[in-house]
């Protein structure tokens, strides 16, 4: 059995905390994981459980070791939008002195699919992780695009990759025109980085001398391989996926979905979501049983271990001693 906590967060609200980004807030002990925060408790039989959904925020004062919720990031909506919207899978990342979020954001807080048609990526900023700054539509071009992840890789230029729903779900990428702070700053689409299979949550870092692009594909993550950042291989071994074997883990018995990658040196630790209850592939639309619907549409928050042999990604994932985050060991 692993020694780190399994799980090793669940949302207290809603029992849906999906879609984990880890940073270390500056000056202080604290790691902090936003996460969409799905209403998982809701039995109405549509998909209000993971629309109408808020950024929750839980914090580390141990080096990642165990997580106390924090609630709700505040102001991720525009003025001429008030009430209660939908806000997905937080991107939140420090780069030139200040904190930046990328969130994909719909309208209302819709029942079904039909009546939600357009998802976009925002852009805020913030000083210190609590009160955020609207800098503005990520302009793609295109109206369903989700998942934003950010990284600066060898071209030495701020890049976002995403899921486009349009493309039948692979990744693009953008490269940003102008300081990200700047509201007048655009992002100029690249076209398409990852191809099928379909796949959302992408998420860039750098280890052992490669850049790596994890998405995932409903059956574990996917990996992907760069010398650059730029052009990408996906790994061979496994049919290039990790955390589709089920952990030993209380609530890890399951493949590991949308991840975030915390570099530490020589190792790095990855942040993922599992639904550990869900038997219904198509529960996403919702199940007429109340009690089976709380049990499928539950999410909890893991972490696994990972380490380059090579030219391939390595993924630990019982844990054989507690998650210890420094951030001394950040790529700066």
């Amino acid at each position: 059995m692993p020694f780190a906590p399994s799980p090793l967060f669940r949302c207290p609200v809603f029992d849906g905390a999906a879609d984990p980004v880890v940073i270390h807030r500056r000056g202080t002990a604290e790691w902090w994981m936003f996460y969409t925060a799905r209403r998982a408790t809701l039995t109405t039989g549509g998909v209000d459980w993971i629309t109408g959904t808020r950024i929750g925020i839980a914090v580390s004062t141990d080096a990642g070791a165990t997580w106390q919720y924090r609630g709700v990031a505040e102001g991720l909506d525009p003025e001429e939008c008030p009430g209660l919207n939908t806000h997905w899978a937080p991107e939140v990342v420090w780069h030139d002195g200040r904190y930046h979020m990328f969130l994909t954001w719909g309208a209302g807080a819709p029942g079904s699919w039909a009546e939600q048609t357009r998802r976009r990526l925002v852009q805020f900023t913030s000083s210190d992780l609590e009160q955020w700054e609207f800098v503005g539509r990520v302009d793609v071009g295109s109206e369903n695009v989700i998942d934003a992840a950010f990284a600066v890789v060898s071209d030495g230029r701020a890049r976002l990759w995403f899921k486009d729903e349009v493309d039948g779900s692979t990744t693009w990428s953008a490269v940003r025109e102008g300081a990200l702070e700047e509201a007048n700053g655009r992002w100029r689409a690249e076209g398409q980085a990852i191809g099928l299979p379909a796949h959302e949550g992408p998420n860039v870092f750098r280890l052992g001398g490669w850049y790596w692009m994890v998405v995932d594909e409903w059956r574990g993550q996917a990996v992907h391989r760069s010398a650059d950042g730029l052009a990408w291989t996906r790994q061979e071994a496994n049919n290039g996926l990790i955390l589709d074997a089920p952990g030993t883990g209380a609530d890890d018995a399951t493949y590991g979905r949308h991840a975030d990658v915390v570099t530490q040196g020589d190792h790095a630790y990855i942040f993922y979501f599992t639904h550990p209850e869900w038997q219904d592939t198509d529960m996403v639309s919702g199940l007429a049983d109340p009690a089976r619907a709380v049990r499928e549409q539950r999410t909890s928050i893991h972490a696994a271990r990972l380490h380059v042999e090579g030219d391939a990604l390595v993924c630990t994932r019982d844990l054989d001693a507690p998650v210890h985050l420094d951030p001394a060991l950040l790529e700066s």
